[in-house]
């Protein structure tokens, strides 16, 4: 080979040369541009695991606050607590007509100051009547009574007349199962009250210091809806309590031919309840439980419930000092006469008045 020739071989290979490195610039911008393109491809990638790790947690968050009640959310469309709705208003002081659930308290206080009564009666029986008959047996009775005051010698105890009325013995429980003879103090028929005393020389020292005096309230004061308590000696199996409210006030009830005006109520009252205390939420006696109504005049089981009926203690104060020193209440609502029917045609028909009773209404009226 020539030395030109091999010159221009030279050059051709120079020009080659010089081509390829021209074109190596494009081949590196393309390796970058791949190498941005995958780096953008891997962030991508990570801030997506990131945004899904992320939302499953918020999930899991969400999901245990809605569990365990931590998370509450308020919206006004969805949530009860802002539909509109309008309730009647309730009063909310705290005052004695709040209703009664808890009663526990105030039987602890006033329990010592209840009894149960043990009646004895005796009943002559024969085959043409009790005046006609020879044969007798005594009837017992309970009912129960309250202790309302005391003196030096005597425990006085007030309770319904029908409670002791034509009894031969009377004898009293008190709190500590004790039990003790009694005698009747004073009685009054037209409000069907009655007081009964016991000796204090009787009574044990434990039964002394185990008794209460109940504290007497008011009777006047009370309202419909009023939550009421009713202590007593039911059916005789000793002191128990029912609760309710006062359903009815000055409601008449006609008891033994007279028509009283007594407290209406929806404590259970039964059979030897009579006599017992009927109290406010304060403790306090504002009645004495005297009847309930009955479906069968002849028994004082019922098939009406909710019904029992209390003499207010308002109307029984005022007596109270006389019936416990003893005097009986003779202010009764009778005309006070005696006589007969006439049927003799030569009298005009009618009543014919033979005697005016001493200190009855018409002996003191004009």
């Amino acid at each position: 080979m020539s030395k030109k020739e091999i010159v221009v071989e030279q050059e051709i290979k120079d020009e080659e040369l010089k081509e390829e490195l021209k074109e190596e610039p494009k081949q590196i911008l393309d390796v970058k541009e791949d190498k941005k393109e995958k780096g953008s491809s891997k962030l991508l990638l990570t801030l997506l695991i990131i945004f899904i790790v992320i939302f499953i947690t918020l999930i899991g968050i969400i999901c245990y606050g809605f569990k365990t009640g931590k998370i509450n959310f308020e919206s006004k469309k969805e949530t009860k607590e802002n539909v509109d709705i309008k309730h009647t208003e309730v009063v909310t002081v705290k005052s004695d007509g709040v209703y009664i659930t808890d009663v526990s308290n105030v039987v602890d206080e006033v329990m010592p100051a209840i009894v149960s009564i043990t009646s004895k009666t005796i009943i002559i029986s024969g085959k043409y009547g009790p005046y006609y008959g020879n044969s007798q047996y005594i009837a017992e009775g309970a009912g129960s009574g309250v202790i309302v005051d005391e003196n030096d010698d005597e425990i006085f105890i007030l309770t319904n007349n029908h409670v002791v009325e034509d009894t031969s013995e009377l004898s009293v429980k008190f709190i500590n199962d004790e039990s003790y003879d009694a005698t009747i103090k004073g009685i009054s028929e037209r409000k069907d009250v009655a007081i009964v005393a016991v000796k204090k020389s009787d009574l044990s020292e434990d039964t002394l210091a185990a008794i209460k005096i109940a504290t007497l309230g008011e009777s006047d004061e009370l309202k419909v809806g009023n939550g009421i308590i009713a202590i007593g000696n039911a059916l005789g199996y000793g002191q128990s309590v029912t609760t309710g409210v006062v359903s009815a006030l000055n409601r008449e009830v006609d008891i033994d031919d007279y028509a009283r005006d007594m407290i209406q109520i929806d404590a259970a009252i039964n059979g030897g309840n009579s006599g017992g205390a009927l109290l406010n939420s304060k403790g306090e006696v504002v009645g004495i439980n005297t009847a309930k109504y009955s479906s069968n005049g002849y028994t004082s089981s019922s098939s009406i419930e909710g019904m029992g009926f209390a003499i207010p203690i308002s109307d029984v104060k005022p007596i109270l000092e006389s019936l416990i020193g003893g005097e009986d209440d003779t202010n009764n609502l009778t005309l006070g006469i005696e006589g007969y029917m006439t049927t003799n045609y030569r009298l005009p028909s009618g009543v014919y008045v033979t005697s005016i009773l001493e200190s009855s209404n018409a002996a003191n009226s004009d």
